[in-house]
């Protein structure tokens, strides 16, 4: 397990020839907040960040926290999207691929905390399988294009999805959307075995592209703050002193998984990482090459876009 020195100097190392483009899919709060400010750190802002998310009064406060750059062509930017519709996510996908020439660095990690049992889009996704799978899965598809382009170019290309690696269940093949028998539980086991096996399919296709899906642990961020739990502000005031005490720092996660993200775009492949960025391989893992398959093409079906 490398130590929170050893992720830092590693982080610290990076020193790209080019400048590089990096899109930040939920990074208006939480773990991909922290993670765009770990990537402004260890670049001095010298680089093409695009903040992505609903939220964008965050998304400015969180670039305003950026380094101020000094070389030409550097941009930081907030591209509003709410990706528990397709659509939405599709309509962000399409205008990013008409005017970026190439993306290094993907991260997808948008999420939603509730209690709610299934609640249904318009599109008739779970709301919070649409943010913690068929969205991610959409972000990283459209935009293969681009991340292949920088590959080609000789430049890094890794794309990181934080969720559950090492979290997840069985794949219910009679059950793919989760709707006969939903549960909190089982669509959360569902998505993170999902994150798994999209990344593989993904992978397969671009073996050279670095793909991983990274657990990023108990982190002390806002995310009880954003939910929709009722009570919450009470349940985050008593509960604050003891989650500082056993959770990590948005700033220290950030580190780790920007380790992850720069790791696996070093020899490409794909990865599942425990929270220390450690890669856990087929522990706890629920795939297999028919499981793949029927995902990959349940999840094509379910976030077309006519």
């Amino acid at each position: 397990m490398p130590s929170l020195s050893e992720v830092r100097a590693f982080n610290a190392a990076f020193k790209p020839t080019y400048l590089p483009v990096a899109l930040f899919v939920g990074g208006t709060s939480g773990v991909g907040q922290a993670l765009a400010k770990a990537f402004a750190c260890i670049t001095n802002g010298n680089a093409h960040i695009i903040i992505c998310g609903r939220n964008k009064a965050a998304a400015e406060a969180t670039i305003a926290s950026f380094p101020k750059p000094t070389k030409e062509g550097s941009v930081h930017e907030f591209v509003e999207c709410d990706a528990t519709l397709m659509k939405n996510v599709h309509k962000t996908t399409s205008e990013l691929l008409s005017r970026l020439t190439k993306l290094n660095f993907l991260s997808v990690s948008p999420g939603i905390v509730t209690l709610n049992g299934r609640t249904e889009t318009e599109e008739g996704i779970d709301r919070k399988m649409a943010l913690h799978y068929y969205a991610r899965w959409k972000f990283i598809h459209d935009l293969t294009p681009l991340l292949r382009k920088a590959k080609d170019a000789g430049e890094d290309a890794s794309v990181m999805t934080i969720l559950g690696a090492g979290r997840g269940g069985p794949v219910d093949l009679g059950d793919l959307d989760v709707k006969k028998e939903y549960t909190l539980g089982k669509a959360a086991k569902a998505t993170n075995t999902y994150n798994d096996l999209m990344l593989e399919s993904f992978h397969e296709q671009n073996p050279d592209i670095g793909f991983t899906h990274q657990n990023p642990g108990a982190v002390n961020t806002n995310i009880v703050k954003n939910s929709d739990i009722p009570g919450k502000s009470i349940m985050q005031f008593m509960l604050y002193p003891v989650a500082a005490a056993l959770t990590r720092s948005p700033e220290d996660a950030g580190h780790y998984l920007l380790h992850g993200l720069l790791r696996g775009a070093e020899n490409g492949g794909v990865y599942r990482r425990d929270s220390n960025g450690v890669d856990i391989g087929k522990s706890k893992y629920f795939g297999s090459d028919e499981k793949r398959k029927a995902v990959w093409e349940h999840t094509v079906k379910t976030t077309f876009v006519p």
